[in-house]
């Protein structure tokens, strides 16, 4: 009987192994609070699109135009239909996030600000990856070959040194401030002081990578060092890159913020969460929810950010996980 049931078993087809991405993706999914972040931000990234869409291309939600006899209007108030065109109604005659202190729609402004926060947060971090993983590419995989007396690793590592004795938020601060204040200075210098953690993670990816067999066997094979390092080597470091920018979004997002909170952020008419927040923060009392909205927004974002970035490190490094 146990020889029949070990040849039935036998002859059945055994179960295909899970790829290293269906792994990490499953190990992702049993943390909950990580999967409900992500679920929570590709929402949010959907709602970005849509509102970008909507506020420019057709303008269902009008962000900029001024109702002077509508402002400081609580959430869900219904518009005035003797003192406001039907022209300038809100979409269903009601203002669902109130107004502000010029009586334009708080609910359009938050969805043109979405758009425009996130877009900055994904941009300067893309930024400081590209940055990062040429400078801990070339670190890691030149490392010993030296320019004079000093070796690459040691000049490149010393560089980022210095660059981290810097208070990151005051050396964006000063430059943004000594130049134009649009969104796009302000996606380049969040991104250009922002990649030295990336290089340092790229750099132990590398010095563990460099002595592999599959790298010796390119090499032995006259392949330029340019395709080994780009093609075959970053593909196997880039799993701790992606934990870090799903963080480092959180970081932009909340630099983002803060510089336009201080007045040296992207300028009105556009709309962010940082200066919608400023805008509302002399009438804390008077109008509570143009302070609240934003803050609270703000604090969500960040937190899913960060707790799907730690999901993702947990799924990536198996040193971390619950039970090991």
């Amino acid at each position: 009987m146990s020889t029949a049931i070990d040849l039935q078993s036998a002859d059945a087809p055994l179960k295909p192994s899970q790829g290293l991405f269906q792994e990490r993706w499953s190990l992702f999914k049993r943390n909950r609070m990580a999967y409900a972040s992500f679920g929570f931000l590709v929402a949010l990234l959907g709602l970005a699109i849509l509102g970008k869409f909507l506020t420019h291309a057709i303008v269902v939600f009008d962000p900029v135009t001024v109702r002077l006899s509508e402002k400081f209007l609580p959430p869900l108030s219904p518009y005035n239909a003797e003192m406001v065109s039907r022209e300038d109604a809100p979409i269903a005659g009601i203002y669902l996030l109130g107004t502000d202190e010029l009586g334009r729609d708080v609910f359009a402004r938050m969805l043109e600000g979405t758009s425009v926060s996130l877009t900055v947060g994904f941009i300067a971090v893309g930024i400081s990856i590209l940055v990062g993983v040429f400078f801990g590419g070339l670190a890691g995989y030149y490392g010993p070959r030296k320019i004079l007396f000093l070796t690459v690793d040691t000049l490149i590592m010393r560089f980022v040194d210095i660059m981290l004795c810097f208070p990151t938020f005051f050396l964006i601060l000063t430059v943004v401030a000594l130049l134009p204040p649009n969104i796009y200075n302000i996606m380049i210098v969040i991104g250009l002081t922002s990649w030295m953690g990336t290089t340092r993670f790229v750099r132990a990816e590398f010095l563990s990578l460099r002595d592999q067999d599959f790298v010796q066997a390119a090499r032995s094979q006259a392949i330029p060092e340019w395709r080994i390092i780009f093609i075959h080597m970053v593909p196997n470091a880039i799993a701790p890159v992606l934990v870090s920018a799903t963080i480092g979004v959180a970081s932009a997002i909340l630099t983002e913020s803060s510089l336009s909170f201080l007045g040296f952020g992207v300028q009105p008419p556009d709309a962010t969460w940082g200066n919608i927040l400023a805008d509302g923060k002399q009438f804390i009392f008077d109008a509570p929810w143009l302070t609240f909205i934003p803050g609270f927004t703000i604090l969500f974002v960040v937190l899913a950010f960060n707790l799907c970035g730690e999901g993702l490190r947990e799924a990536f490094n198996p040193k971390l996980r619950e039970g090991v």
